[in-house]
């Protein structure tokens, strides 16, 4: 298996997709902040995903990229409520994005509770 068959990772990508065209109608004063800050929180995500999946023969590497990917995961969704907020977003796209969000959440706590159904060879931490 290739970690692009991950369904958390397919579901990461995709939410950071949707951000990435979204984010492009923020005004240009948010360029710097809180545009580049939801890309990069968002992107993160995937990049760990991939980098927990080649570091899977290594437990604590393992575990660690995964936290790595929930602590930036939990970022993106501050970043949405400060769109939202800001009202660069809508109720129902903030809903969306923070419930897909969500759901990538779960699917990474899942992983970081069953290592061994991911090839993880040990459940130290």
């Amino acid at each position: 298996m290739n970690f692009k068959d991950l369904i958390v990772y397919q579901k990461a990508f995709s939410l950071s997709m949707q951000i990435f065209e979204i984010s492009k109608k923020f005004p240009k004063e948010e360029t710097y902040s809180l545009t580049d800050q939801i890309r990069r929180s968002s992107r993160s995500v995937s990049a760990n995903i991939a980098e927990a999946y080649r570091k899977r023969a290594y437990p604590k590497h393992f575990y660690s990229k995964l936290t790595d990917c929930d602590a930036e995961n939990s970022e993106t969704q501050v970043w949405l409520q400060f769109a939202f907020e800001c009202k660069y977003l809508t109720k129902k796209s903030f809903e969306e994005l923070t419930c897909q969000s969500e759901e990538v959440g779960k699917l990474l706590n899942y992983m970081l509770l069953n290592p061994k159904k991911f090839g993880v060879k040990s459940t130290e931490h």
